[in-house]
């Protein structure tokens, strides 16, 4: 077994509708450590449900990978591990933070933040219906009042889980208000598996200051979503700390069309299109007239369109008005 925790890992964060594989592909490239799925519903999963099927399938480009998982029933986790587990991943983990009402309230993902008996026996029968390394990714605990994330990590450690993943909020918090990283601190001092950070990382100085904490990993959600770029700026800056140069407008535009590609090619020409569109704000941030390429873009739904559109706006004057270029 490969130890994935041993050179302080850049992880891509699991994040619903994000985490499909052209984006953790173009992630992997960008310097991304450990990639993670989509969070997938054990029940969907044990039903073979295309969707879910589809939502937990790799290529080899990404690895190590991880598949993630949820539910509330041990018969169902342990059964969706074993289908996980067919897939070939390079570990299973199991999401106990997810804070959405239709989730969390069913006793899944967050929810097992107020059932810690429930969420050990999910955890150790998990861990007993797998040959490969099971994580967990959780939060601080339910709301201000009931925070356990360290009674929560002893636990986790003692039913065998190799890692814990912190989202330094918890379940009433949603995304709201500020992590508490001093808890990562904390837990890395009481338990012997490695402790990845999660929660308000957004810059290469985020990385290097979560670091700080003594966490053995930092996890990355929506700052890469903003930038799929700062993996690698954040290794550039943890080597010299110096402030990472802007991407060229050249790079940027390469990598929208590649990824949107991978997108048409994954899901198809007209939903390829449509699940792309939530990185263009991230892929094209700081370019002048991005607004309104941006308006022009998510008009457009063929791939060659975009494409060509991409490829007039690389090749005009970036200083003169979009209204004003020829097209």
């Amino acid at each position: 077994m490969i130890n994935l925790f041993s050179h302080k890992p850049l992880a891509l964060a699991p994040m619903e509708d994000v985490t499909d594989i052209p984006f953790r592909v173009i992630c992997k490239r960008l310097g991304a450590d450990l990639v993670y799925t989509e969070f997938t519903s054990s029940e969907a999963l044990i039903r073979e449900a295309p969707k879910a099927l589809k939502k937990i399938a790799i290529v080899e480009e990404e690895r190590p990978v991880g598949i993630q998982i949820f539910g509330g029933l041990q018969q169902s986790m342990e059964q969706a591990a074993r289908i996980a587990e067919s897939f070939q991943p390079d570990f299973i983990d199991i999401n106990c933070g997810c804070w959405v009402k239709d989730v969390a309230l069913r006793g899944e993902g967050a929810g097992l933040l107020r059932d810690l008996g429930k969420f050990e026996n999910i955890v150790k029968s998990t861990v007993k219906a797998t040959c490969l390394p099971v994580t967990v990714k959780t939060r601080l605990g339910w709301d201000e009042k009931t925070i356990v994330i360290q009674e929560v990590a002893k636990m986790v450690e003692d039913s065998g889980a190799k890692a814990l993943t912190i989202h330094c909020r918890t379940r009433s918090q949603g995304h709201q208000g500020q992590a508490d990283w001093t808890w990562l601190g904390k837990i890395k001092q009481s338990v012997s598996i490695p402790i990845i950070g999660n929660g308000d990382v957004t810059t290469p100085e985020d990385v290097k200051k979560m670091f700080e904490t003594g966490c053995d990993g930092v996890m990355i959600g929506r700052g890469a979503i903003m930038n799929p770029w700062i993996f690698r700026q954040a290794k550039k800056f943890l080597r010299n700390q110096i402030a990472p140069d802007s991407i060229p407008l050249s790079e940027r535009i390469t990598l929208v069309i590649e990824h949107l590609k991978m997108s048409v090619e994954h899901h198809g020409p007209k939903f390829g299109v449509l699940r792309f569109r939530k990185h263009l704000a991230g892929h094209l941030r700081g370019l002048p007239y991005v607004r309104e390429l941006r308006a022009e873009l998510l008009q457009m739904v063929e791939f060659d369109q975009i494409a060509d559109r991409l490829s007039q706006f690389q090749n005009q004057d970036q200083t003169a008005p979009l209204a004003s270029r020829p097209i």
